[in-house]
This record gives structure tokens, C-alpha cells and sequence, in this order.
């Protein structure tokens, strides 16, 4: 079965469970699960090829512990666990702060999920088939990231979550224009799914990324926040589809609660990605404005608060936004 036809089978699965209601509930309840399996098999490959390597969730929550057997529980049983054992011990996962901690990407995701499946039998048939896929082959990694893709364009037709979505015609073109390069610090301030992100990487490993060097400091530059839970999920997903071994760069936070003074010499990146994000400054309360400013003989400058982390064009750094007419290159 092609990794398509499984999703599809997934997706016609959870309509039939009461507790699930339209496409972001369902999107969300994929995203979580599929997110455990991808991180689990991700943990098995780095236990067998890196010494000491400890997987940062407990062996009792692990996929391969509760969702790996066919066979295993179902029904009310597996309602119980992942209900009251298996939500609670991620949500609470201790992390120790430090660059890598695989842990707080975890809870991070966990902090603000939800369940919504209401039947055991159901969740143990999507597990079944989410066991399908073998996130540790290349090819089928890749298959599944064109089918995530399409279940994140299904976003647009998911009411308010469509605002997480920029079009991929649109986020490859403001790439292809700036022209990231590996160490460069790169910052999406309002993430949403991680489009830029994941443009902006297969752009460097395309055209810069040729040896495991490149590929490490690529990995270490890049910066990402998103406010709301579902989208920042969804990212985190998306950079672990994307082969990126520690999205713990993408922050459940809020750029915008940060006040303008706030931002520090040690806040400063060589490229800003973002899409204008609609009532930003109604979100916050601050005053966040998407019209650039200007003073005669000077170059346009952009009053978003969060600006003062954009490198000056005239320090000769790139940086983008797509509120004209500050769209431009340095």
C-alpha cells in the first residue's frame, strides 16, 4: 500500500470517530501520533549508529512500547493509557534547557495537544496503519513529506487554521530570491507550518550543502517561533519529516510579546523570512504595524516590532518580508 493510499485510509478511519470533529481536529490528532512514530524511529536509528544515544521519551511511552503490535491494546484499555498516562508523562517531561535536549521538543508539542479520538478501536486501526510506514527509508520519508504537504494545503480549507498555510509557490519564490547559505542565522518569526523553513533547507542542500559540515551548521543557523499549538506542531513534524535532527529551534512562543527594546545586539540574524500575519498587534495588545516607514533620503524600513532583528541592508546582509515596499535585498 503506497503511503498515500495509508493516509487516505487513516483519514476515512477518523471519520468515523464521534470525537472528531472537521479537518483541523483531524489534522491534529494525525499530527501527534505521526509525529511519535517519526521521532521513535528516528530514535532507533541513532541508538544503533551513535554511542550513548538515550531516547528523551520513557521506554513505557515510546511508539514502539504501546503502538508497534497489532495485537496490542485496544479499546477502553488504550483510551485509559493514552488519556491518562501517556498525555500527562509528556506534557511533564523535565528537560534541562541545554542545545540538543530532544526532550522539550516533546513537550513542547505535548503541552497544548489533545486527544479528540473517543474510540479505542479506531485509535488501534490508525496505529495499525501508521505502522505502515517506515520513517527511516529515504524514499518513503520523502513520499510521505509530498503527502504532509498536501494534508498541510488542506489546511486553507479548515476554517481559521488556514492561516497557517503560505502557498509554496510563494515561499520558494521569497527563497530563491534571498539565497540563505549554510551558517547563516535564519529567522521565520510567525513559523506557521514551516514552510519557509523547509524551503529555505532544500534550497541550501541543493545548491551549498555538500559535506556533513555544511549540513551541521545549515541546522544550528536556523531560528523559528510560532504562537499557536496546532501550527507549531505541525512545524516541528515537518522538520523531523525534513530530516532535521533537533527542531528544538522552533519556540511555542510569541515574537510580538517581546517589547522592541527587548531586542538585544545577541538578537540579531542574517535573514528574516515571514508572511504579514493578519492582527498581529490585536493578538498581543502592542502596536504591530505592517507599513514600512521612511524619511526622505533613506531607505524604507519596516515598524513590524520584531524589525529590530532584521539585519540592515546596508550592513550588506539579505533579508526579506513580503510588505512592499520593503521587500528587498541588501
Amino acid at each position: 500500500m503506497s503511503v498515500r493510499t495509508t493516509v487516505k485510509a487513516i483519514q476515512d478511519i477518523m471519520r468515523q470517530d464521534v470525537g472528531v470533529d472537521g479537518d483541523a481536529q483531524r489534522i491534529s490528532q494525525l499530527c501527534w501520533m505521526f509525529f511519535l512514530k517519526i521521532i521513535d524511529d528516528q530514535d532507533q536509528e541513532l541508538e544503533l549508529t551513535r554511542d550513548g544515544y538515550k531516547s528523551p521519551i520513557p521506554p513505557r511511552f515510546q511508539w514502539r512500547a504501546w503502538a508497534a503490535d497489532p495485537e496490542g491494546i485496544t479499546g477502553d484499555e488504550l483510551l485509559a493509557f493514552v488519556n491518562g498516562e501517556l498525555f500527562p508523562a509528556l506534557k511533564e517531561l523535565p528537560a534541562n534547557g541545554k542545545p540538543g535536549d530532544r526532550r522539550r521538543v516533546v513537550r513542547d508539542v505535548f503541552e497544548d495537544a489533545y486527544n479528540y479520538m473517543k474510540s479505542g478501536q479506531l485509535m488501534r486501526q490508525v496505529a495499525n496503519k501508521i505502522n505502515a510506514v517506515d520513517f527511516n527509508s529515504l524514499a518513503e520519508r520523502q513520499h510521505f513529506g509530498d503527502v504532509y504537504e498536501q494534508l498541510l494545503n488542506d489546511l486553507q480549507s479548515a476554517g481559521n487554521a488556514g492561516e497557517y498555510y503560505t502557498p509554496r509557490a510563494v515561499t520558494a519564490f521569497m527563497v530563491d530570491r534571498v539565497d540563505p547559505h549554510p551558517g547563516e542565522l535564519l529567522f521565520d518569526p510567525a513559523c506557521g507550518t514551516g514552510g519557509f523553513l523547509t524551503c529555505a533547507i532544500r534550497h541550501m542542500r541543493d545548491r551549498y550543502v555538500k559535506k556533513p559540515a555544511a549540513e551541521q551548521r545549515m541546522q544550528q543557523a536556523l531560528r523559528a517561533v510560532e504562537k499557536k499549538q496546532l501550527p507549531h506542531m505541525l512545524c516541528v513534524t515537518n522538520m523531523l519529516l525534513h530530516n532535521v535532527e533537533d527542531p528544538s529551534f522552533v519556540r511555542h512562543d510569541n515574537t510580538l510579546a517581546k517589547p522592541y527594546i527587548g531586542w538585544e545586539q545577541a538578537d540579531r540574524v542574517d535573514v528574516v523570512l515571514r508572511t504579514r500575519r493578519s492582527a498581529a498587534g490585536r493578538r498581543t495588545g502592542s502596536r504591530a504595524t505592517s507599513r514600512p516607514t521612511s524619511a526622505p533620503g533613506r531607505r524604507p524600513t519596516c515598524s513590524w516590532p520584531s524589525s529590530s532583528a532584521c539585519s540592515s541592508p546596508a550592513a550588506g546582509r539579505r533579508w526579506y518580508c513580503r510588505t512592499a515596499p520593503c521587500s528587498a535585498r541588501g
